[in-house]
């Protein structure tokens, strides 16, 4: 099972995805980051596959999540977010993986990746979830920027049931395998 990290990133920034409705959408948007009606106190789930959120959204179809926003965000946060993460799914035989995925302000999910025509590939894409205590955190302070992404995500949609995959294609961000750490690849069970 291959797990690298595959995004779209600079310097200083990397971009994770996430779908949400209108209302949520459309006050980030407005403000330059989430406000309410996002919510402080749950869990929100960041992926940096544009076409793994594509697949789970439906293409900006599903209700609930027809607006795609990319969210631009610091890597220092990001990069702390990993090394706080506890995977969804322990190793084999690992006792103690209940009580800290338990105290967990972090998790870490891999999920097959998804193809333009939404079937699984033979490696996976991370989804991170960050916790109720750094959600606050990361809509205040870690998020530099967001953009909505969700014309070009239909637009995908189209050209692939159109039968014009190539096109489409070229219109997915450019992505290259994110760098992290040795302590960081354990940690989350990555490959580099």
């Amino acid at each position: 099972m291959l797990r690298p990290i595959h995004a779209t990133f600079d310097a200083t920034t990397i971009v994770v995805y996430q779908a949400y409705p209108p209302a949520i959408a459309d006050a980030a948007l407005a403000a330059g980051r989430f406000v309410a009606p996002f919510s402080f106190g749950r869990m929100t789930w960041i992926k940096p596959s544009l076409l793994w959120l594509a697949h789970r959204s439906n293409w900006a179809r599903k209700p609930g999540q027809e607006r795609v926003l990319a969210v631009r965000m610091a890597r220092a946060a990001w990069d702390g977010a990993l090394g706080r993460a506890v995977p969804t799914a322990p190793e084999a035989g690992d006792a103690a993986w209940a009580r800290e995925f338990a105290r967990a302000e972090v998790h870490v999910q891999w999920d097959p990746e998804r193809s333009l025509r939404g079937e699984a590939l033979n490696h996976y894409s991370v989804q991170v979830g960050i916790g109720r205590t750094l959600v606050r955190d990361y809509a205040e302070h870690w998020v530099v920027g967001l953009t909505d992404v969700t014309p070009a995500v239909r637009r995908i949609a189209e050209l692939v049931h159109g039968g014009r995959s190539a096109q489409a294609r070229r219109l997915l961000p450019a992505t290259r395998p994110y760098p992290l750490g040795p302590a960081l690849v354990r940690r989350i069970g990555a490959d580099c």
